[in-house]
């Protein structure tokens, strides 16, 4: 579900600083780029809480 999440919030922050910076918007690469990076983050908080 993080993953949906991080999907959804990477394109609407993708958008508005293409935008801002004035560059090209590519949805796919933004979007897998938001997921990836969900998916470590979600994984590393749990590696590290796991052993606390």
């Amino acid at each position: 579900m993080a993953i949906f999440w991080a999907f959804i919030f990477g394109e609407i922050v993708g958008y508005i600083g293409s935008k801002l910076e004035v560059m090209p918007y590519n949805m796919w690469q933004v979007g897998i780029a938001a997921a990836i990076v969900a998916f470590v983050a979600v994984n590393g908080i749990y590696l590290i809480s796991k052993d606390a």
